[in-house]
């Protein structure tokens, strides 16, 4: 599966990942196949160096707008420091299989999952060719 995103929406996630040392997250806006914009949110983990929580506040705030007609939140993005751009044991831990869109970054690697249904209720992350425009 392909899905689209703009090179200055990646860039602002690069660089907001890259100007800090803990878990950066971060909401992503679209439609199924397609990230528009992003919301940044505060990394509100007790260990934001290994973990990230994303501040309820924003997720809330930006499923209100949506459901009030602004972009709908897709999945959400966020980046592995010291590690490498694929889900990790917590993220699957923590993922629901809703399909949801998974971006995470480490470097200057971003790949994008989606996390699916698995066996026995698990969430099994697919992923997905980030096509830039």
């Amino acid at each position: 599966m392909k899905v689209e995103i703009a090179r200055g929406v990646l860039g602002q996630i690069r660089a907001l990942c890259a100007a800090d040392r803990n878990e950066v997250c971060g909401l992503l806006l679209g439609s199924a196949g397609r990230i528009d914009a992003i919301t940044p949110a505060a990394n509100i983990a007790p260990d934001p160096s290994r973990h990230f929580e994303l501040d309820p506040t924003v997720l809330i705030a930006a499923h209100r707008a949506a459901r009030n007609g602004g972009p709908a939140v897709i999945g959400h993005y966020h980046s592995h420091p010291s590690g490498v751009a694929v889900p990790s044991a917590t993220d699957a831990a923590c993922a629901a299989p809703d399909n949801a869109y998974w971006l995470i970054v480490a470097g200057d690697d971003a790949r994008l999952w989606i996390a699916g249904p698995g066996e026995g209720g698990a969430v099994r992350f697919a992923e997905a060719k980030l096509d830039m425009r």
